[in-house]
């Protein structure tokens, strides 16, 4: 069993749209996969999912359906995270720092971090020198991931991965974006992360969230929109992006065929 836990201490970094895409990949391809909503205010991972299962009752199709569970409670989390049967544990938490949390990320697998490419981001992950914007310093957040890593090799003598994800990168490749990429890898040598590109801020992802479906679900009986190039092109997206996470691909194709 895996514990991925999609994490920053930031909103609307893309965290729950990434924590959604990946459970229903790794489920297309026959794995047993568990989710975890530690967002206790927006659940927008449980409603997502709670959607879904509706839909698929509605309609009659074969999808799966990761197992929901539920946890507020320190002890509660704990218990969900070490008792739970399944290959994959996906856990999608809140854009603050909160106990909960801070025990998620303690007996993570991988820690996967979205964040948008822009400074204010970046600041979750480092503070930069107003004047020359040299790295100063790594973040808070930072220093609750590498409390975690301690945590974990004393407690298992295992490593935790993190990778940094580049969401909704844009289409040209501005200075403001050459200068965050060159701060995220004076950042990333001195924390350790891996960054990997995440998802672009296309609107299918959008059109698709009502129904508790994602790109990795569309196929002939599965086509609640229509589907375009740009859909094809968001299903080549998913597949690279969990290739780069080292998952199998082979479901998100499958179900689109």
């Amino acid at each position: 069993m895996r514990t991925i836990v999609v994490g920053n201490e930031k909103g609307g970094a893309g965290k729950s749209t990434v924590a959604v895409h990946l459970a229903v990949a790794l489920a297309h391809d026959g794995l047993q996969v568990a989710v975890l909503d530690l967002d206790l205010r927006q659940q927008t991972m449980g409603h997502f999912f709670a959607s879904r299962e509706r839909w698929i009752a509605a309609n009659g199709v074969g999808l799966p359906q990761p197992k929901r569970l539920e946890g507020r409670t320190p002890a509660e989390v704990e218990a969900v995270l070490l008792g739970t049967e399944a290959d994959f544990i996906i856990v999608d938490t809140p854009g603050a720092d909160s106990e909960v949390s801070r025990l998620a990320h303690q007996n993570a697998d991988l820690i996967i971090t979205p964040m948008n490419d822009s400074f204010l981001d970046f600041a979750v992950l480092g503070e930069v020198d107003p004047l020359t914007l040299d790295l100063v310093r790594p973040s808070l957040y930072s220093e609750t991931v590498w409390e975690a890593r301690k945590l974990r090799a004393a407690r298992s003598g295992q490593s935790l991965e993190w990778v940094v994800l580049r969401n909704r990168l844009a289409s040209v490749d501005p200075r403001n974006r050459r200068r965050v990429d060159e701060r995220l890898k004076a950042l990333s040598r001195r924390v350790g992360f891996k960054t990997a590109v995440g998802l672009r801020d296309r609107v299918i992802y959008r059109e698709l969230f009502p129904f508790g479906l994602t790109i990795a679900d569309l196929g002939p009986s599965v086509r609640p929109i229509p589907v375009s190039l740009g859909h094809i092109a968001a299903r080549q997206e998913l597949r690279v992006l969990m290739a780069e996470l080292g998952f199998r691909s082979e479901g998100v194709v499958i179900a689109a065929e």
